[in-house]
């Protein structure tokens, strides 16, 4: 009798390997605890309209990826290709969005796409990611980013590069796609037959070909950044101060478009000189109209996605710590980046830290500070800021002392 093998693109994780697994989703669930993430799973399998609608008909995941299934009653499944559009739906359906705080969601698990396997990617795959919700700040799009890459450099995975674009919105982009479509029709025969589909279905997908022909045309055609409206570059110059303040070294790529058409503004993806001709490790960008889209509230979003397959290739072993939660608050938005560079030095110690990019006063910040049972909040003020030194409120006694800046590493060895 013969043999029944796996199904070709998918793989069983056994042990030693899966003690690789283990670890890294440990590591997930100890690391984004500390941006206030909580895990959520959503179904593997959804209706297929999920995707249809929120990913976009004519993307090549919905169009050649996906599995898609009739059940015993002829309703259309499919075995979710990405996790972003199931969260969505999760929220909007169970009114998550209304009664949770804040809303930061991370997610693992076993995702499926119809593609041609190969080392570190298969049709049954994994990945991990995180989504925020509520925040329109092009500094949440930099935590984001901050939040990926650092991550990748406490798992040791080295060589990695963050190259950020936009996108644009539903205000630019329409016109920019015209100046798009009318350039590559004027080169449309000297087009691979893919790109050539994609003039009209989805343009922009043409910056994403690999054929090394495409690549060189495509380098002159009218790139969406130049195409920006106010809005969408003032976001764009935005998230590259933020990166700044949070030390991420980045290059701008705007060949970077994505592969799902829910993105708007913000899109990077982090890659690493590890992995060979298929480098990039994960991506993501801001999704402002996916919500609507499925039926939700008016509600932005913002998240990566990243491949496990690739990253156990390379994992190794760090050391885990858990530690209190510290709210990060300032008297007036003016504070706002002194606020951010606090943060970035908490998280780069490992210490659990939050803090609120529009709020409005100090107020509310602690009742947040209460919500999330922060056991300390640091404040920064004017005065903070001209004598160099930070309030510290102890939030279960409710007492307050003054600390200087450059007392604050032995004040955290001490008290976190």
């Amino acid at each position: 009798m013969n043999k029944i093998a796996a199904p070709k693109g998918t793989g069983d994780i056994y042990f030693p390997e899966i003690g690789k697994w283990q670890y890294l989703e440990d590591k997930i669930r100890n690391y984004f605890s500390r941006f206030l993430y909580k895990e959520i799973r959503t179904p593997i399998f959804e209706h297929s309209e999920l995707f249809s609608r929120g990913i976009g008909s004519e993307t090549d995941v919905v169009q050649k990826e996906m599995y898609t299934f009739q059940d015993k009653a002829g309703r259309s499944l499919t075995l979710r290709p990405e996790n972003t559009a199931s969260v969505v739906r999760a929220a909007i359906e169970n009114n998550l969005f209304n009664e949770m705080f804040p809303l930061r969601f991370f997610y693992i698990g076993p995702m499926f796409r119809y593609e041609k396997p190969q080392k570190g990617r298969m049709r049954q795959f994994h990945q991990f990611g995180i989504e925020v919700f509520a925040d329109k700040s092009a500094r949440v799009d930099a935590e984001v980013i901050y939040a990926a890459f650092n991550f990748l450099k406490e798992i040791h995975l080295c060589g990695t590069e963050v190259e950020i674009s936009s996108v644009g919105c539903g205000q630019c982009r329409p016109g920019f796609l015209e100046k798009l479509k009318t350039a590559a029709k004027e080169q449309e025969k000297e087009l691979c037959g893919e790109c050539q589909r994609r003039i009209e279905t989805n343009p922009l997908r043409i910056f994403d070909c690999k054929n090394e022909s495409c690549i060189k045309i495509s380098a002159a055609f009218p790139k969406m950044i130049e195409h920006l409206c106010g809005e969408c570059d003032t976001h764009f110059a935005e998230l590259q101060t933020a990166l700044q303040v949070l030390k991420v070294e980045y290059k701008i790529n705007p060949r970077i478009v994505r592969g799902l058409d829910y993105y708007t503004k913000t899109a990077f993806e982090i890659t690493s000189n590890q992995l060979g001709a298929q480098n990039a490790v994960l991506g993501g960008g801001r999704y402002d109209n996916l919500s609507n889209e499925l039926g939700g509230p008016d509600i932005v979003g913002t998240g990566f996605a990243a491949g496990m397959e690739r990253i156990i290739l390379h994992l190794q072993d760090i050391d885990r710590k858990q530690r209190k939660t510290i709210l990060v608050a300032y008297q007036n938005p003016a504070l706002l980046d002194h606020a951010l560079r606090l943060c970035e030095t908490l998280w780069s110690s490992g210490i659990h830290a939050y803090m609120e990019y529009d709020a409005k006063n100090l107020k509310k910040q602690f009742k947040k500070g209460d919500r999330i049972s922060a056991d300390y909040t640091f404040i920064l003020g004017d005065e903070e800021l001209q004598h160099n030194t930070i309030s510290v409120k102890d939030m279960k006694a409710r007492e307050q002392i003054t600390i200087k800046q450059e007392d604050l590493e032995q004040w955290l060895k001490t008290n976190i």
